[in-house]
């Protein structure tokens, strides 16, 4: 197998976690690969270290002007939803997992990008601080300095979950979907933890509330003008990078993603990505796996 085959899969998994975005995660990956064959050393002993080097070092340069693009996104930003996708196998699992929750990337989207970098390289893929600083082109110390801030945004602002078996996440959705379905209020707000979130990016292209919904009954009500909406819509149950959740079609065209994040027995945060340009990995034609 060539270098591709065997690594594109873990580097993709370090670019999304960076940048949020399949689309550039791909792009960042596709551009180290380009550089291996243009100008690595001859002798080089560790194909995988110096493609995550330079993978990372690309994210990081990418990572300033994807700031300066969501500074003036129309609304709430999401990343970009993956779709039955798992790369457990890739590292440890909870570290993995945890990062790429929603919660967990719209933290990350509030850090420098070195801290974002210093944390993602380290906290979830093991890397140490003395190739870590070359990567940010900071001190070994820096970088643990770097780290340590990170790590007590991300603790503070998205706290780990509880752990639910899959079992149980599987039976909230399902319940929360007929409940939506047939318009039971009754069912739908039982369901709904008291601090529920309910966030959705359309981009701009599409009709979205522009803020995060807080609270049970303003997440009904917006819950039930959506239904009304979305009737006829093809609703099935995914399986989502960080979690599970639904996929949208509308005559076989997928129109929306929704991840849903479950603790004790309630729904404590639904994420809508409605934006089209953001739908490209649900569609199956995505970055390739």
């Amino acid at each position: 197998m060539d270098d591709w085959g065997r690594h594109h899969r873990y580097l993709f998994a370090v670019a999304y976690r960076l940048l949020g975005s399949a689309a550039d995660a791909e792009d960042a990956v596709q551009e180290a690969f380009v550089r291996l064959r243009t100008s690595a050393p001859a002798d080089l002993e560790h194909p995988l270290a110096w493609l995550t080097t330079v993978t990372s070092r690309i994210c990081l340069d990418m990572l300033g002007s994807a700031r300066a693009r969501r500074e003036t996104y129309v609304g709430t930003w999401l990343p970009e939803p993956l779709v039955a996708y798992d790369d457990s196998d890739l590292g440890e699992v909870t570290a993995l997992r945890e990062s790429v929750r929603t919660a967990v990337l719209l933290v990350l989207e509030s850090l420098t990008p070195a801290e974002r970098v210093a944390f993602v390289l380290h906290d979830v893929f093991g890397m140490d601080f003395d190739r870590l600083a070359t990567v940010v082109g900071r001190t070994p110390q820096a970088c643990r300095q770097l780290a340590s801030r990170a790590r007590r945004r991300v603790r503070a602002e998205a706290p780990p979950r509880v752990p639910v078996s899959a079992e149980e996440h599987r039976r909230v959705t399902a319940t929360f979907l007929q409940a939506a379905s047939d318009g039971d209020l009754a069912d739908l707000v039982n369901l709904l933890d008291p601090q529920v979130v309910l966030r959705s990016d359309g981009g701009g292209a599409v009709h979205a509330a522009r803020v995060p919904v807080r609270g049970r009954e303003r997440v009904v009500t917006l819950l039930s003008g959506l239904a009304r909406r979305y009737a006829g819509v093809d609703v099935r149950p995914v399986r989502l990078a960080g979690g599970d959740g639904v996929v949208l079609r509308l005559n076989t065209k997928v129109i929306g993603v929704v991840g849903i994040e479950v603790t004790g027995g309630r729904i404590t945060e639904l994420n809508l990505v409605l934006n089209p340009a953001k739908l490209v990995s649900a569609t199956g034609s995505g970055p390739g796996r």
